[in-house]
């Protein structure tokens, strides 16, 4: 290496710069921060976790130590619909328009099916987004995906919340959506309906991106033996995970459960 033996010891007993030093701690937090978003953050949201830990440091070094230790967020993969559309049920106007904004909690709530593999067969979650805070308010899990479905998810939203007239229920118009169960609970809450256009993902945008984190984060990570074991799974994802830990950029990179306990003390 053309280096002399004098050199050669001299660097190894030289003391590590500042730098250097400042550089390996960094890696011990971004480390632990890593771990505990279960390998999901890339440096965007790491560099957030440090700044509420109170470190003066800039994404591109998050982003160039995490390169260094090869420390990267999970990759993407493509998942398939779950909507029953071709069915002669009465549909709903799309009164959302592609606005997902809402201004209060309990205002604008977007629900969807999709479907978990598992080694002992199909499980299906639907869910219920409030589009305030983009928490979770009701999901419900089982091997079918029947207006029954579809009605406990929203039945789980409804115990939870406290809603005010003019709240509306988006959805896309799949048959459990549009089926006389799910519209007569929709009916006695005095909840608008809402509805998706023919085939348009976009006009559920919001419930879609949702589950693109919950597969690509989360489910497509993690081989279920028993539907059992990914609906424990799911739950983790979503109540300890996703509403109350998972940083979403949609509300200024704080948690849905933050950003409204924040918006309830303002």
């Amino acid at each position: 290496m053309q280096v002399s033996t004098s050199g050669y010891y001299g660097w190894v007993s030289r003391p590590q710069s500042e730098h250097a030093r400042r550089d390996q701690d960094l890696k011990g937090m971004i480390r632990e921060a890593y771990t505990a978003s279960h390998g999901i953050y890339g440096s965007p949201r790491i560099h957030e976790d440090l700044k509420a830990l109170g470190e003066a440091v800039g994404e591109k070094r998050v982003a160039r130590l995490m390169q260094e230790e090869a420390w990267v967020a999970r990759s993407v993969k493509a998942f398939k619909k779950t909507t029953l559309s071709n069915h002669g049920l009465p549909v709903a106007q799309n009164v959302l328009a592609q606005d997902f904004t809402a201004s209060k909690p309990n205002q604008r709530w977007v629900s969807d099916i999709t479907y978990i593999r598992t080694q002992a067969g199909w499980l299906y979650l639907a869910v219920v987004m409030d589009l305030y805070s983009r928490a979770i308010v009701g999901w419900a899990m089982d091997k079918h995906m029947a207006a029954e479905l579809v009605c406990d998810a929203l039945k789980m939203a409804l115990c939870r919340r406290r809603i005010k007239d003019g709240l509306i229920a988006h959805s896309d118009r799949g048959s459990q959506y549009a089926g006389g169960d799910y519209q007569a609970l929709l009916h006695d809450q005095g909840i608008r309906c809402s509805m998706s256009g023919v085939g348009n993902c976009y006009d559920n945008a919001a419930m879609e991106s949702f589950f693109h984190s919950l597969k690509t984060e989360w489910v497509d990570h993690y081989p279920y033996l028993t539907r059992e074991q990914a609906k424990g799974s799911v739950f983790e994802y979503i109540e300890i995970f996703y509403n109350r830990k998972r940083r979403h950029s949609y509300v200024n990179q704080m948690t849905p459960m933050q950003f409204e306990a924040l918006q309830m003390a303002a």
